[in-house]
């Protein structure tokens, strides 16, 4: 199994052994269910689903009750898809943060950075605005400018930097250090930031 899927709790910071103050993510890594076991017979490809989270019953279809209840698990709140794997999993197997992660190796984590809605050029792209307020500009500290030539080729490219909606993407983050594993409590520290907000859903690769 290559990953599994996590809530990101929060940052803190760990002194390491030269006594620096290392800033680190704490990431609940499962524990995650195999769900499904895919096949090239049945499915046309191999994978491993997994299932993290309860989830209520109540707020659960019954398609979804059937397909755990054929795992043998209660309902799962988040699942995900790994095509590559080394071990045989069976359905309905469990598996913990300490199966899959090991002190001072280094995981890639996939998170949904934090959506910050319609944003103008300066805060999405950077862009430094038209500064120059003694020659009247003194509403315009923030524009964008020109966005292109009017002759020719009297059109604006594609891909043109401009306002937009931002944030809300899937991002990877790759050669994260794991500084410790706490199986007892499916905790993993990592050295580093994470994208997304506090409680949001992460998948942790190896």
């Amino acid at each position: 199994m290559p990953g599994l899927l996590g809530k990101k709790i929060g940052m803190t910071s760990v002194f390491s052994a030269d006594g620096k103050n290392v800033p680190c993510t704490v990431i609940e890594v499962g524990p995650c269910v195999v769900t499904q076991v895919k096949t090239v017979e049945t499915d046309g490809y191999e994978a491993i689903q997994i299932g993290f989270e309860e989830k209520k019953e109540k707020n659960t279809s019954k398609a979804e009750l059937g397909h755990f209840k054929k795992a043998g698990t209660t309902p799962k709140r988040h699942l995900a898809e790994f095509s590559e794997f080394e071990n045989p999993y069976k359905l309905g197997d469990v598996i913990t943060v300490d199966n899959l992660f090991v002190e001072n190796t280094f995981i890639d984590v996939v998170g949904t950075s934090k959506g910050k809605g319609f944003q103008g050029v300066v805060k999405r792209h950077g862009f430094g605005g038209i500064q120059q307020q003694t020659h009247g500009q003194h509403n315009r500290l923030r524009a964008p400018g020109s966005i292109g030539a009017s002759s020719y080729p009297s059109k604006v490219f594609k891909g043109m930097r401009m306002a937009g909606r931002t944030g809300g993407n899937s991002v990877t983050v790759q050669n994260l250090q794991v500084l410790k594993v706490i199986p007892e409590n499916n905790l993993l520290v990592i050295k580093g930031s994470i994208p997304g907000a506090k409680g949001s859903i992460v998948i942790v690769n190896k």
